[in-house]
């Protein structure tokens, strides 16, 4: 899970993040940290539509290459 600190670095500095949510990169979901809590974090994307995600995905830039999804993760 990511940490307070680093939801707060992505919200202030505006960057786009990749929530990756399974092994299909089509069901990616891609935008800008806008809020969280303990559980959630709430994502505004390109559309300018709002979407509320589980903080238990992983969470990347969305710069960055796709990472690899561990199957056997809990």
């Amino acid at each position: 899970m990511i940490t307070e600190e680093q939801l707060d670095a992505f919200r202030q500095s505006g960057e786009p993040v990749r929530i990756v949510r399974d092994a299909m990169p089509a069901n990616d979901v891609y935008g800008i940290i806008v809020a969280w809590d303990d559980e959630s974090l709430v994502l505004r994307k390109v559309n300018k539509r709002v979407v509320k995600l589980s903080r238990s995905y992983t969470l990347e830039r969305a710069a960055d290459e796709r990472g690899e999804l561990d199957v056997f993760r809990d």
